[in-house]
């Protein structure tokens, strides 16, 4: 969405943006049930079957152990109760603020409620076929670089790049970068107090250096993330002008987070991953958590989203389209951030958390992150298969 930034912040820019993300989604779900809008289906009659697909305005427990799942469309709002012995305290755990959901069930006598017989998310398909190279060709897929840190591990880069110059990486033609590139200034608390570099340009000038190191006829493609130089609220455009002239080398191509790159015929998500802290947060810890996370970005593809809850942590910027949906499934989805090493295949589609190139801050032992650091997973573009290197 590089260049198509339109969002004032006005209360009308986020109402049609989040009008666009239930028109979206809703028209994935449509298909799945036989939808009535909320004021319709409070006008048919008790007993009725009917069903409802909605953005998740309240989820709370009652007294008897059920759960009440308010949902919005662009009608109203309308409750449906699950109860305990449905079967479905699995869906009701994987449920999130904000995200667009189906129930279907049956109405009370009064039509007051929804009695829920099924959820269902906007999902992948089962069925999703993947593209893939007519040839044999590799990407590196890397994130969380973080030159300008007093961690950054400039030794475990150098392998990493001298290795890109042997005969084994020659099928290596492609680095995706998801973000955090530098480390930025005033990201965290005391983060003056780890800068090996103080001043953001200086860092982006080393980084760029760095990246001097890659072989010359290796296509660069980078997104932003939450320590770059570029507004913290998603989706985040690609860098103003000043900064890509810094970062020039190799002609990079610098778009927003999230995009879709296309790469030798396969469809790769790039997002770098902030809302990932509040999956995991949220969800129980054997759908999300740091030590396996790709576990919560299967959560975003059965989503359909890569940021579904709105006013925690994760900003978000309003604008007429939400581009934070996940419209055309791709075939691979890369983010960082967590600066934790993951991946695995959700109904085909490989969801690869790459690790990072920063060794352990002060500030990450302070809350318990270790992170996973000098790992490039080299992804094989004509079969979708995945080997990980250590260069630390």
């Amino acid at each position: 969405m590089t260049g198509r930034s339109t969002g004032t912040g006005e209360y009308a820019d986020f109402v049609r943006t989040f009008r666009d993300r239930y028109e979206r989604l809703s028209k994935v779900l449509r298909g799945r049930v036989n939808h009535r809008p909320a004021e319709a289906i409070a006008d048919m009659p008790g007993g009725s079957d009917a069903a409802m697909i909605g953005l998740v305005n309240d989820v709370r427990s009652t007294k008897s152990g059920h759960w009440l799942v308010e949902l919005e469309d662009t009608t109203g709002t309308f409750p449906a109760l699950v109860m305990k012995d449905k079967g479905l305290a699995d869906v009701v755990d994987e449920i999130l603020m904000d995200e667009c959901v189906a129930v279907e069930g049956t109405l009370a006598d009064d039509s007051g409620i929804l009695f829920a017989d099924s959820l269902h998310f906007p999902d992948v398909p089962r069925t999703h076929r993947t593209g893939g190279a007519d040839r044999h060709v590799q990407a590196a897929l890397i994130s969380d670089v973080h030159v300008g840190s007093d961690e950054f591990m400039a030794d475990a880069w150098s392998s990493f790049t001298d290795w890109l110059h042997t005969p084994e990486a020659e099928p290596v033609e492609y680095i995706l970068l998801a973000g955090d590139m530098v480390e930025g200034v005033g990201v965290y608390p005391d983060q003056d107090e780890e800068l090996e570099i103080v001043d953001i340009y200086d860092q982006y000038e080393a980084f760029a250096e760095y990246l001097k190191e890659v072989p010359a006829d290796t296509e660069i493609v980078m997104i932003p993330g939450n320590h770059d130089a570029v507004r913290l609220a998603e989706p985040q455009p690609g860098f103003n002008d000043e900064i890509r002239s810094i970062m020039d080398v190799h002609d990079a191509q610098i778009v927003s987070n999230p995009a879709t790159v296309s790469v030798e015929g396969v469809e790769v998500l790039m997002y770098h991953g902030v809302s990932l802290d509040e999956v995991i947060a949220e969800l129980p810890e054997e759908k999300a958590s740091y030590d396996e996370p790709h576990k919560a970005m299967y959560q975003l593809l059965k989503k359909r989203h890569v940021a579904p809850q709105f006013g925690g942590h994760t900003r978000v910027a309003p604008e007429e389209r939400d581009y934070l949906v996940i419209e055309n499934v791709p075939d691979v989805f890369h983010t960082g951030h967590v600066h934790k090493l993951g991946w695995g295949k959700y109904h085909n589609v490989l969801a690869v958390n790459s690790g990072c190139w920063q060794a352990q801050t002060d500030f990450q032992k302070s809350v318990n992150i270790d992170p996973d650091a000098g790992y490039a997973p080299i992804l094989d573009l004509d079969t979708l298969e995945m080997t990980v290197r250590k260069f630390a």
